[in-house]
């Protein structure tokens, strides 16, 4: 069974040695995903996959990832994301 997250990429780090740590805003709560050349270090995102996250910051696109069983993401799915202060203007009338 395939599990998933919602949410948009707040924060990127990158290193010098290639390492990458994002922190992705979902449900209230942030979680910090890391991609790492080095396969002594823990990386937990596939570096095409990472650098298609580190794409999206400070844009309006958001993001779903989805893992397979293991826990281990499989794949992601970019969207626009709604314009909350559109719908805020919309209750408004």
């Amino acid at each position: 069974m395939t599990t998933s997250i919602f949410g948009e990429v707040i924060r990127v780090r990158k290193f010098s040695n290639g390492d990458v740590e994002i922190d992705f805003h979902h449900e209230e709560q942030i979680t910090e995903y890391r991609y790492s050349a080095d396969p002594g270090r823990l990386g937990n995102f596939p570096k095409d996959l990472a650098e298609t996250l580190v794409s999206t910051l400070d844009t309006t696109i958001c993001v779903e990832i989805f893992f397979q069983d293991d826990g281990l993401p499989s794949h992601i799915e970019l969207e626009q994301c709604e314009d909350e202060d559109e719908y805020e203007d919309e209750d408004e009338l």
